[in-house]
């Protein structure tokens, strides 16, 4: 089947599969263990009420592992906010598709205790006294099975006129609402800028904002948050070393 490239990221591209379907088609030597992984967890949400695209099969194509998905219409809303400069719509659009996924508890998932612990144990460029406190902290945290993305921020939400749905199910957790909630503040407020980035200081501005904007929408103080944003802090720095 010929392939039309509509879409590339940071793990895979996406290609047209047919007249309905894409075809996400995963970089070669990414772990297949991890693309079948991002398959299950798909096929353990499909029938959950939120918007989403349908997975239909695993396979490989050109040496290459990938899942075929429902095509779904639309851009990003990263490209959408940055077009439009509408940062209360794009938080708006963001914590109410977010509080649809929270409704959802589903117990078969990884614990995201799991899965800090896991990344705070390899952040190797972290102070071995900053990983012992964020793993006492972790300890700490409640344990939840509401259904945590993992990955939510607006370069994996689509939208199209005023309808939005999430795509990207590599991290899919259970745990505490909160860290779901966190995890989102954390990558869209304090993933890095880039040094070239021209006027940085004002793409950190929006940054900030536009976490206080969804954090309002959600109904969650930051200060209900900072031991999960501590914690998540040590994490990425062993789950993105080169961040």
């Amino acid at each position: 089947m010929e392939k039309h490239l509509i879409g590339s990221g940071n793990t895979a591209e996406v290609f047209e599969w047919g007249d309905d379907k894409v075809l996400k088609l995963f970089y070669e030597g990414y772990p297949e263990i991890a693309v079948k992984n991002e398959y299950l967890n798909a096929l353990a949400v499909k029938d959950l009420d939120f918007p989403k695209p349908i997975p239909y099969d695993l396979l490989k194509y050109e040496g290459r592992s990938g899942i075929v998905y429902d095509k779904v219409l639309g851009e990003s809303l990263q490209d959408w906010v940055f077009k439009t400069g509408d940062l209360d719509k794009c938080a708006y659009y963001m914590a109410n598709l977010h509080k649809r996924m929270q409704q959802f508890e589903l117990e078969e998932l990884p614990d995201y205790k799991e899965f800090l612990a896991y990344h705070i144990q390899n952040a190797n460029k972290c102070k071995m006294t900053d990983k012992e406190e964020a793993l006492q902290i972790l300890q700490k945290l409640p344990e939840g099975n509401t259904l945590c993305h993992g990955d939510y921020h607006p370069g994996n939400i689509l939208i199209s006129g005023t309808e939005t749905c999430v795509i990207d199910y590599m991290n899919l957790c259970r745990g505490s609402y909160l860290y779901d909630i966190a995890r989102t503040v954390y990558l869209v407020e304090f993933t890095p800028v880039p040094e070239n980035t021209a006027d940085k200081e004002s793409l950190l501005e929006l940054k900030r904002t536009l976490a206080d904007k969804y954090l309002s929408y959600m109904g969650i103080r930051r200060d209900m948050i900072k031991d999960y944003l501590k914690v998540i802090g040590v994490a990425r720095t062993g789950e993105c070393p080169n961040e």
